[in-house]
């Protein structure tokens, strides 16, 4: 028997299929992510103990697990340098600043519904 089911996207009543939604949706959705977007790119560069002092209740653990996600997804920039002590700085790519960009109008609607 043929597999009838469909492989197009599920689409809203309209036609408006959010499909390409769903990752950006699932990295953004993590805990403190939306927050990191807004920090790192608020600034140049941030270094990793900089970042945390924005984050106070945010675990050392979860920050670096969502620096690494970005970094994967191409949202983060990580540099080393080579000195010493080791510094590491994290800065917005084009794609993450683009996404702090969209999230900017998000923000000042739920400031303006609170």
């Amino acid at each position: 028997m043929a597999d009838t089911t469909s492989s197009a996207p599920t689409c809203d009543v309209d036609g408006t299929c959010y499909c390409p939604l769903t990752g950006v949706i699932d990295t953004l959705s993590q805990k403190y992510a939306m927050q990191l977007v807004s920090i790192i790119g608020a600034h140049d560069s941030l270094r990793f103990a900089e970042i945390e002092g924005h984050l106070p209740t945010a675990s050392t653990s979860t920050i670096s697990k969502r620096l690494d996600e970005f970094e994967e997804a191409g949202l983060v920039s990580r540099t080393q340098y080579n000195e010493i002590p080791p510094r590491v700085e994290y800065a917005l790519t084009d794609q993450g600043d683009e996404i702090r960009s969209r999230l900017e109008p998000l923000l000042e609607w739920a400031t303006a519904k609170s």
